[in-house]
């Protein structure tokens, strides 16, 4: 009862109030987004009827106002997606806000999805004192940002010199500045040949990928004008590239030359957990690969390592009552305690930046609770960040999504899965056969051939 009457409180405050954090004021930079919404950027869905005006110029020949005699470089952009964050503490609020208001985050049946946004406020409010303290702990906001904005530019830098590019890189964040929208705006206006969309999750979930890729598609069929003669394709997922693995077991790697031989002596043999981010187990039981693809990641770099070295994969982050995959992260740090293990290596496998789920929850939470349950010598892997095998494995992947067969945002939903998708399946259809004109023969095929004539 007492949490009935709180729900219904706050049902009735956010009536009257529906964002009370409206008044943290953005970057300047971003003032720009403030028209879109009566809040910092909801969630977004794909309508029917929004719908085809996405897709029906799809396959237009992108260059019939540009000068078939110039044979200028085709100019791609390359737009990266991540989660984003809180840059303080003042912020952990509104971002955890957009982060619950989510569908992809917190499903509610249809006949409660108006209470979808006081459902995020509630918990959003209530959250908040304590994650903001959590954020306080690594220095008062996240780093993803910092991170994001370096891996673009490296990546930017190394497509340029490697591969000679005319190419744009852009940061796009699904809960906090710099939101997708805004980088949309900074696509729109770069007069871009082609885009290259990168979600910056190696394993797809709905949750991670899916919820920006939805996002694109609305936006997408909003501005018709704006994108319906650009070209892109979608990378879902890269969790089995063998650069990506041989990027994390190099890390991993050195994390495991760190055990002196008195710890490998005292403390027996050496332990290695990947830790991935934890989705409920319903989105698996509805589809999502998420689970899959993970349990790959981990049998591919688990077969990198040393035989001599026992692997473990576990899942973190899990939030509410419901049940999420398993095992759990601090369930399974107290069992390899209690069978006598005393160095272990943690990994975490789902993370490509440091942010609060790796410095806080693994650094802080989960270091405090694996040396309380006997684990001696605690090391963690650090996430690839700015490592420059990365760096380098990242362009080698754009340019050769733009060599590949194309993928659509559509198909790259359909393919994986994700629900809520209203696009008519004679629109896929559309799409498809529309894209065959050039993506089907490769990105780069298509624009070459176009500006040298052919």
């Amino acid at each position: 009862m007492t949490m009935l009457f709180y729900l219904t409180l706050t049902v009735l405050l956010s009536l009257t109030h529906p964002y009370p954090y409206v008044h943290n004021s953005p970057p300047p930079s971003f003032h720009t987004l403030s028209h879109r919404s009566n809040k910092i950027h909801p969630p977004c869905r794909l309508s029917s009827t929004s719908a085809p005006s996405l897709d029906e110029n799809i396959g237009e020949n992108i260059g019939e106002n540009i000068d078939q005699h110039q044979h200028k470089s085709p100019k791609t952009g390359v737009l990266l997606l991540n989660l984003g964050g809180p840059s303080n503490s003042s912020d952990v609020e509104g971002f955890l806000y957009n982060l619950f208001a989510d569908p992809d985050i917190i499903r509610l049946p249809k006949f409660l999805s108006s209470l979808q946004k006081p459902l995020a406020y509630f918990i959003s409010s209530n959250r908040a004192p304590k994650s903001q303290k959590a954020y306080d702990s690594i220095g008062g906001g996240s780093p993803i940002v910092k991170y994001t904005n370096a891996q673009a530019d490296l990546i930017r830098e190394k497509l340029q010199q490697k591969y000679n590019m005319n190419v744009e890189t852009f940061v796009g964040m699904r809960y906090w500045f710099p939101f997708t929208e805004q980088a949309l705006d900074d696509v729109k206006n770069a007069n871009l040949d082609a885009l290259v969309i990168l979600p910056l999750y190696p394993q797809f979930s709905v949750s991670t990928s899916g919820s920006s890729l939805k996002l694109l598609q609305e936006e997408f069929a909003k501005h018709p004008q704006d994108f319906a003669k650009l070209k892109h394709t979608v990378i879902p997922s890269w969790f089995d590239r063998p650069g990506y693995i041989s990027c994390v077991s190099s890390l991993i790697k050195k994390e495991l030359q760190s055990f002196s031989e008195e710890e490998k002596n005292s403390g027996g043999p050496l332990h290695v957990l990947f830790s991935a981010h934890g989705v409920p187990q319903s989105y698996i039981e509805n589809g999502d690969p998420y689970q899959g693809q993970i349990q790959e990641c981990f049998r591919l770099i688990s077969d990198t390592l040393p035989k001599e070295v026992t692997t473990h994969l576990s899942y973190q982050s899990r939030v509410g009552p419901i049940e999420w995959l398993k095992p759990y992260t601090d369930t399974v740090l107290p069992e390899l305690g209690q069978k006598g293990i005393k160095n272990l290596v943690v990994v975490p496998i789902s993370f490509v930046s440091e942010h609060i789920e790796t410095l806080e929850e693994i650094d802080i939470e989960y270091k405090a609770l694996a040396l309380e349950s006997g684990i001696k010598n605690w090391r963690r892997c650090p996430a690839l960040n700015t490592d420059k095998l990365f760096i380098e494995d990242m362009a080698d992947m754009i340019v050769e999504a733009l060599e590949a067969p194309g993928v659509t945002l559509t198909e790259a939903c359909v393919m994986n899965n994700c629900d809520g998708l209203t696009m008519p399946k004679k629109l896929l259809e559309v799409e498809t056969m529309k894209n065959d004109v050039g993506l089907k023969e490769g990105f780069m095929d298509f624009l070459n051939g176009f500006y040298k004539g052919g």
